[in-house]
């Protein structure tokens, strides 16, 4: 068994990134722009955004974190991303999800112009991206494939079973690992809620990507012998020898399955890190690629 080391690959993606920061400095161009906006103060949001605040300072990005009051009005919130839509200065930029219940994330993800939609969620990228068109990815697919690719994981007639269909990591998911690219071309099979026998699809799979939200779902009976585990599942359960009174578990039972895999991700440390370095890789194609 061999650990998929998130932390290690993003510190690879990043150290190149920053690379191409110093080129365009040395070329006097444009450096990228990130900008966040935090609607109230959720724990897990706060620590997220500010994970990518991080990240942007670590590859020399400029970066903007907009807080928002956990009550502005939906009016208001649509009115500030207006003005970052608008603004040239911004390459691109997040609404962090979740949003309080009184906005609708639906009416907030169309407001955002495609061209800044880093977080590939946008029905044109999302559309773009099912037809195999150069684009923004949603940022954690996005992540598990640059994963795939550098682990040299071979995905090319090999059967992925999916576990979660949301429209965030799942569905797309599946999109990509069926299309024909690189580290895709795989037979998928998609799972969700209400796949009766679930076990017998996941025993089936070479590859088996999880992301559920629901902590321990797979054990070692849905794993068959030497397939490849991809946990995407970042669930905070209680946990009082912790310092902050909890700890991450995953969607897979780790102690169980890893001496199943060949390969499989922790949970901390495994998908996370590349979600937040995808990110980065979408807004430096913003300043760049796409101007």
């Amino acid at each position: 068994m061999q650990l998929l080391d998130g932390k290690k690959i993003a510190t690879e993606i990043q150290n190149e990134i920053r690379e191409k920061v110093e080129e365009l400095k040395s070329s006097s161009k444009k450096i990228p722009h990130l900008a966040a906006i935090l609607v109230g103060s959720d724990g897990a949001s706060e620590t997220y955004v500010q994970h990518k605040v991080k990240a942007c300072s670590n590859v020399g990005f400029e970066s903007s974190l907009i807080r928002l009051d956990q009550d502005i009005s939906e009016n208001e919130l649509l009115s500030r991303i207006e003005s970052l839509n608008e603004n040239t200065n911004i390459d691109g930029f997040i609404v962090q999800l979740p949003l309080p219940k009184h906005i609708d994330p639906e009416k907030i993800r169309l407001s955002i112009d495609p061209s800044k939609d880093v977080d590939g969620f946008h029905p044109t990228n999302v559309g773009k991206m099912a037809q195999g068109i150069n684009t923004y990815l949603p940022a954690t697919p996005m992540g598990i494939l640059e994963l795939i690719k550098r682990y040299n994981i071979v995905t090319k007639g090999k059967h992925c079973v999916i576990v979660g269909r949301s429209q965030i990591v799942g569905s797309p998911m599946s999109i990509l690992m069926s299309s024909a690219i690189e580290n895709g071309n795989a037979t998928v099979t998609l799972c969700h809620r209400f796949t009766e026998n679930l076990e017998k699809f996941t025993r089936e799979a070479d590859i088996l990507i999880v992301a559920t939200g629901i902590p321990g779902l797979i054990t070692a009976r849905h794993v068959k012998e030497g397939a490849v585990v991809i946990d995407v599942g970042t669930t905070r359960v209680p946990d009082a020898t912790k310092r902050k009174g909890y700890r991450l578990r995953g969607d897979v039972d780790f102690e169980s399955v890893s001496p199943k895999c060949s390969y499989i991700t922790p949970v901390p440390g495994g998908v996370g890190p590349l979600t937040v370095t995808a990110l980065l890789l979408n807004t430096l194609k913003a300043a760049t690629e796409f101007k």
